[in-house]
Formats: C-alpha cells, sequence, structure tokens
C-alpha cells in the first residue's frame, strides 16, 4: 500500500513539474568573496537534475552495531533556544568536542563563535535558514545561507515552504530548495530540508521528500523542534523508503533516550538531531555494559 501511494504521489509530482519551462536564475552575494553562485533548475524528461554537494560520508547510512561512540558520530549536538547565551554555546561547543559528535547546530547568530571554539576539530557547524517556519523569500534564505558559510557553517539546514507545498505549489518548492542548495554547494556546504513532518500528510511527507531529492538537497530532516511535533519511526521508515540510497535522513525533535535514538537508527536515519546529546550517549554506554 506504500509502494502505491509513493507511485502516485510520484507521478503527481513529476507531471507538476513537468509542465514548468526551465528556470534560470543568478544570485550574486558580495559577502562572500568570490562566490558567484549561477542557479539552473531544468526538468529533464520529468526529473529535475540538480549538482549535489560531495557529502557521501555524510549521508551514508550507518553500518554496524550502535555503540555509544557510533551514536556519538551521528549526533548534530543542538541548541536552538532564543534565549541561548555565548557561554551556552561555549559549552555546546566542549561538549562536541568531548564526545566527538558529527557537528553542533547553532542559530546564526552564534555560528562565528562555534566555528571559531571548533576551528581546530573535524566537528561540522550547522545552522538553520528559514527558521522556524519556512516563509521567508527564497532570495533572503540565499542571503542567510552566504552569510553563514562565510561566517563558518558547513552544513545548512532549511526549512521549506510548508504552505506551499500543502497547496501543491511543487515548482515553487523545488525552486526555493534547489535555490538554497546550489547556493550552498557552490560555496562548499552542504543542505539539510526540513519537512516539519507533524503538520504534514503522508502524501505531503512523499511529496517533500521526493522535491528535497530532484532539487539538490543532501539530507532529508523531519522537524525544527519548535512544531506541533518531533520525530516519529513512521516518519523515518517512510522518508527513508522515498529518498534511499540517495539522501540522508536527519531524525530531529523529541529525541532524549537512547532507545528513541537506537528506533530511529533502527529505522534509517543516519544523522540525528537532538539537545540531549550528552545524555544519550550516557545512557547509551549504561545500557550496553549492562
Amino acid at each position: 500500500m506504500l509502494a502505491s501511494l509513493i507511485q502516485q504521489v510520484t507521478q503527481r509530482v513529476l507531471a507538476a513539474l513537468e509542465k514548468q519551462p526551465a528556470w534560470d536564475w543568478r544570485i550574486e552575494e558580495d559577502q562572500v568573496e568570490a562566490v558567484r553562485v549561477r542557479t539552473v533548475l531544468t526538468p529533464q524528461g520529468g526529473v529535475l537534475t540538480a549538482q549535489r554537494a560531495s557529502s557521501s560520508s555524510r549521508s551514508a547510512p550507518p553500518a554496524g552495531p550502535l555503540t555509544p561512540e557510533r551514536l556519538a558520530a551521528l549526533i548534530d549536538h543542538t541548541l536552538l533556544k532564543p534565549e541561548a547565551t555565548p557561554q551556552q554555546i561555549a559549552q555546546l561547543c566542549a561538549e562536541a568536542r568531548e564526545h566527538r559528535f558529527a557537528a553542533v547546530c547553532v542559530n546564526p547568530v552564534y555560528v562565528p563563535l562555534a566555528a571559531d571554539l571548533l576551528a581546530s576539530s573535524e566537528i561540522e557547524v550547522a545552522t538553520v535558514v528559514g527558521f522556524p517556519l519556512g516563509a521567508t523569500p527564497t532570495a533572503v534564505k540565499v542571503f542567510e545561507t552566504l552569510q553563514a558559510i562565510q561566517d563558518g557553517a558547513t552544513e545548512i539546514d532549511m526549512v521549506l515552504p510548508i504552505g506551499l507545498l500543502k497547496a501543491g505549489r511543487y515548482d515553487k518548492v523545488a525552486q526555493d530548495i534547489n535555490t538554497v542548495a546550489q547556493a550552498a554547494h557552490a560555496a562548499g556546504a552542504i543542505v539539510k530540508v526540513i519537512l516539519e513532518t507533524a503538520l504534514l500528510t503522508d502524501e505531503e511527507k512523499i511529496a517533500a521528500c521526493l522535491l528535497s531529492k530532484h532539487a539538490g538537497a543532501d539530507f532529508v530532516k523531519t522537524s525544527t523542534g519548535f512544531g506541533p511535533g518531533g520525530a516519529t519511526v513512521e516518519d523515518i521508515v517512510l522518508m527513508r523508503r522515498v529518498v534511499d540510497p540517495h539522501l540522508g535522513v536527519k531524525a530531529a525533535g523529541g529525541i532524549r533516550t537512547f532507545a528513541q535514538a537506537k528506533a530511529m537508527v533502527e529505522a534509517g536515519a543516519n544523522r540525528l538531531g537532538a539537545s540531549a546529546g550528552v545524555r544519550l550517549v550516557a545512557e547509551a554506554h549504561k545500557v550496553l555494559n549492562e
């Protein structure tokens, strides 16, 4: 039944995109020296083609038993609260170094600080764009993206335009994702597209994953953490089914126990967004040593 639904939505999405003319837009940002972004989105045979960043290692499905160390390597250690202080960001980065998390995820204002604190490490600096509603114009999202990369971000978690997705404006959603993705890729960063799954039907989740894949994103991500719900195992299974093996899948929102984290990974997630990363790793040590 799920396969049939995916097939139906795929046909509907591709049919909608086939009706659109080739898009061609140029975005130039003075604040990024020597970066001139030319984004092109061209339907070819009903499929949008876009250059994806070299992120195979970051989007590869996990393999092997979920040890505490391997769990840590999947975690985006996250602090996006509006009241977060520089001292808390410094603590976040110190914890990321100690546990060797995949990345820290912070608001754009703290990207320079996080990049400085993590400069000699392999930990990625992720930030959010169009956050948390996804309702800012594409040009603003691109400005945010390039500014964040200039400040030291290497991963961009963007919120897609949720209302346009629900209205079936697939061309506009694809344009939004592709423009940000091309800007980020040209500057060496990867893009995770936040769907806000708690607001979507299964059909809309499938459409969002298809559009993200065809528009050049590197990951799809469940939630902002500011919506009515977070990640569920059912959504991870669905998202992985749609994008596999092309994109990474990030579970985010409400992951507070090792059991939850393990279930998300087993369902197909290969990145976990969590503010409780330290607790998750500590619990993993406890559970696996019992």
